[in-house]
């Protein structure tokens, strides 16, 4: 598969303000997976992971064994959960600066 690497310097930032910007570290209090968040709104989490925090993830490793495999959109309840901590703790903070 060929993948397109940015060159220019805008398109990098916008990359860069896309999928890194404004992340908080978060770590799931089962497994220890550590991950980017940031929410947007209430309704709204980003979540980037690792290829080490995939592969700590107790709840994707049991849904990947299920038939079919884990379903790309399936959310791992034990993380979301460390994620709604952070944010009552205001470790993770909610809302949109200029747009990211």
């Amino acid at each position: 598969m060929v993948y397109i690497v940015p060159n220019n310097p805008d398109t990098r930032e916008d990359q860069r303000l896309y999928t890194r910007a404004r992340l908080v570290d978060v770590m799931c209090g089962e497994c220890h997976a550590r991950v980017g968040v940031k929410k947007n709104s209430e309704h709204h989490t980003s979540i980037q992971w690792s290829v080490e925090a995939v592969s700590r993830c107790v709840e994707f490793d049991r849904l990947d064994d299920e038939p079919g495999g884990r379903k790309i959109y399936a959310a791992c309840p034990r993380l979301v959960t460390s994620i709604e901590s952070a944010v009552l703790e205001g470790a993770v903070q909610i809302g949109a600066e200029d747009g990211y």
